[in-house]
């Protein structure tokens, strides 16, 4: 049986920024595909996630899991997974998540083994987005090895 039809994104959830990504149709690729900004003390932009998804005709929604470096759950990893389980009640979309340790610092390596300038490599905005998409890769890799 083959899977749905749609994309898979994919959200690196940070206190300031959503960095977003999205794969290919094939759901073998991953690529960067925004940064969403978030207000101090409000609430996370899922209206804005649920407009994308749409737009993108997604399927699933896979969220990276913020784990400290030994695997162990924080409170921080908990508001993730809320937010998680709320995108998911008001997307009606499944959502998953992938362990993203490390996904911030292979983003910037990768970010600069394309030669952007400095500057464009430190923007933390784009570093998300990459994130984003090292957090979909994993998954998507991950997803075909155990099919």
């Amino acid at each position: 049986m083959s899977p749905a039809p749609g994309r898979v994104m994919a959200l690196d959830y940070g206190r300031r920024r959503v960095g977003v990504a999205l794969s290919d149709a094939t759901t073998t690729l991953a690529t960067p595909l925004t940064t969403l900004k978030r207000r101090a003390g409000k609430r996370p932009p899922i209206g804005r996630l649920l407009e994308l998804a749409n737009r993108h005709k997604v399927r699933l929604v896979v969220v990276g899991l913020p784990l400290d470096p030994d695997g162990r759950e924080s409170d921080w990893t908990d508001e993730v997974r809320d937010f998680g389980r709320r995108l998911g009640d008001r997307s009606l979309l499944p959502v998953e998540f992938q362990d993203e340790r490390y996904s911030s610092v292979e983003a910037e390596a990768r970010l600069r083994s394309i030669g952007l300038p400095k500057a464009q490599r430190k923007d933390k905005a784009r570093i998300d987005a990459a994130a984003a998409a090292v957090i979909l890769q994993d998954w998507l890799d991950a997803d075909r090895r155990n099919a």
